[in-house]
C-alpha cells in the first residue's frame, strides 16, 4: 500500500489563479474600476468603455491599460458591441479566486 502525500489543498492552479487576479487588483485605480464594474453589474447596468472615462478622472488610455490588465486576469469580461466594449465582472472566475485564497488560511 503507497501512502500518499497530504496535501494543503492549494494547487499550483490555485497558486496561478491567485498570483494573476491579486496582480490584476494590485493597483487602486484597477480596484475602483472593478468595483464600479461589479456595483453596476449587480443593478443590471451595462457599463462601457466611455461610462468609465466619464466616471473616473483617468486620460482614456489610461483606463484601456488598467482594463486590459483586468481581462488578462479573467476576473472582467467584455462584449465588444460597435465601438464600445462592454465589461462584466466574471462572477464565476471571482468565486475561483475566493476559494482559492480561502485555502491560504487552510
Amino acid at each position: 500500500m503507497r501512502i500518499r502525500k497530504e496535501t494543503d489543498g492549494l494547487e499550483k492552479d490555485d497558486i496561478s489563479l491567485i498570483a494573476t487576479a491579486s496582480d490584476a487588483l494590485g493597483h487602486p485605480a484597477r480596484v475602483e474600476l472593478f468595483r464600479f464594474i461589479y456595483m453596476r453589474n449587480m443593478n443590471r447596468t451595462p457599463v462601457c468603455n466611455k461610462d468609465l472615462v466619464e466616471a473616473f478622472d483617468y486620460a482614456q488610455a489610461t483606463i484601456s491599460q488598467h482594463m486590459k490588465k483586468l481581462l488578462i486576469s479573467g476576473i472582467v469580461t467584455a462584449e465588444k458591441k460597435g465601438t464600445y466594449s462592454y465589461y462584466f465582472v466574471n462572477l464565476g472566475m471571482l468565486a475561483k479566486y475566493l476559494d482559492a485564497v480561502k485555502k491560504l488560511n487552510s
